[in-house]
């Protein structure tokens, strides 16, 4: 895989959209006024973590001042710690390892991730980075291109070590658990929200009437894609083939298809 620069992209979410159909499937139904929205990561400004070096800072402050923070040695040194979990596992990994292989003092390690915890979780967050949605003109097409990609990511044997170890690790660690929770899990949840968005600007989706509401529809999509495509390839085992990806995305759009169908029928 070719290098390319640490970016963050750490606000909304994943894609896809049986959002009205399942609620009107047998989930319970949601009353906006009662219940205030959800805050979302890019409402939260989170003070960024230091060392005694280096004292903290939140994102709102603008640059440091100093030497600028190197994208390139940030690279390294994530592709380093995947490639040394890999091998080493999550007892194995350790920081001077780490340093060593991404040919870096192990001082510039601890600057920028001050745990083990927070290195792994960075490295699987920067690798998962790289899911895009394409808006290829339909949902069926954008969801099956996102599944496609997300699974290419976990065929790669460093991208399977750090993900099992990684939460087999988050099981015996509430705060890792959290780390996970919010470093991970809930910025991919940009994915949806971009698919979503733009099925309803092609009018395949009709818009959101209920902003908490339709943050619950965005966790259920997500939970069900990736709990999917995670179990089928690492804990079954099994590939996830083209004609698997079709038949799953027929089935994940199979609620909104019937109601599509049943409106036309009324009218």
């Amino acid at each position: 895989m070719a290098p390319r620069t640490a970016r963050s992209r750490r606000d909304v979410s994943y894609a896809t959209s049986a959002a009205p159909p399942l609620r009107s499937s047998g989930y319970r139904q949601v009353t906006c006024d009662t219940h205030p929205p959800r805050q979302t990561v890019a409402d939260q400004v989170r003070p960024v973590r230091s060392t005694p070096e280096e004292p903290a800072v939140t994102e709102s402050d603008g640059p440091r001042k100093g030497r600028p923070r190197s994208a390139d040695a940030d690279s390294a040194i994530l592709a380093a710690a995947r490639e040394a979990l890999a091998e080493l596992g999550w007892g194995g990994l350790t920081m001077g390892d780490v340093a060593v292989r991404a040919g870096v003092a192990k001082t510039t390690l601890y600057r920028r991730w001050p745990s083990k915890n927070e290195l792994v979780v960075a490295a699987v967050a920067d690798q998962l980075d790289e899911l895009d949605m394409p808006n290829l003109g339909s949902l069926r097409a954008d969801i099956e291109a996102v599944v496609a990609q997300f699974a290419a990511l976990l065929s790669a044997p460093d991208t399977q070590a750090a993900l099992l170890a990684l939460f087999a690790e988050a099981t015996r660690d509430p705060l890792l658990r959290t780390r996970v929770r919010e470093a991970i899990i809930e910025p991919q949840k940009r994915l949806v929200h971009l698919g979503r968005a733009a099925a309803q600007a092609r009018g395949e989706l009709p818009a959101d009437s209920c902003a908490v509401a339709a943050q619950e529809d965005v966790d259920i999509i997500f939970d069900t894609v990736a709990g999917t495509v995670v179990h089928r390839m690492l804990v079954s085992g099994e590939p996830a083939s083209p004609e698997w990806i079709s038949r799953f995305t027929s089935l994940l759009l199979l609620p909104l298809t019937e109601s599509t169908e049943s409106a036309a029928g009324l009218g």
